[in-house]
């Protein structure tokens, strides 16, 4: 499980810097100077995708939480949960740069994505600690 955890780390990282780089050049070529919900994305997928993942397989190393099974569907709702949030940051940070106004249903339904997205990470965080707790005991 350490080169899973330590392979959706490498994944992360790139998605990250692209994510970036998508971030930085949009705004630019555009001449967006404002507050932008792409902002988050980066930041979103280093901590919760790179950093979360490395720090994962340093405690699968040190405490074996994995051998107990059972710890795969909750890495894969983590995993749902952290992308259907930067989607959710994606998608309204493209609409802010572009000046694009969302009409009420639309616009709580992207809240509304967003927010279940972030639950689903959530439960994805809690439920791993939780395992990796029950190990180290």
């Amino acid at each position: 499980m350490v080169k899973k955890y330590t392979t959706f780390a490498l994944v992360y990282a790139v998605i990250a810097l692209a994510m970036g780089v998508f971030y930085r050049e949009f705004t630019k070529i555009l001449g967006f100077g404002g507050f932008t919900s792409l902002s988050f994305i980066h930041t979103h997928y280093f901590v919760l995708g790179m950093v979360f993942f490395l720090l994962l397989a340093l405690l699968e190393k040190s405490f074996s939480f994995s051998a107990q099974g059972k710890t795969m569907p909750f890495v894969v709702v983590y995993n749902i949960g952290l992308n259907i949030a930067c989607l959710g940051f994606l998608i309204r940070g493209i609409t802010q740069v572009l000046g694009v106004t969302l009409a009420s249903a639309p616009d709580a339904a992207l809240a509304g994505i967003a927010g279940i997205g972030h639950i689903l990470l959530a439960v994805g965080i809690v439920a791993i600690l939780l395992k990796v707790r029950k190990s180290a005991a």
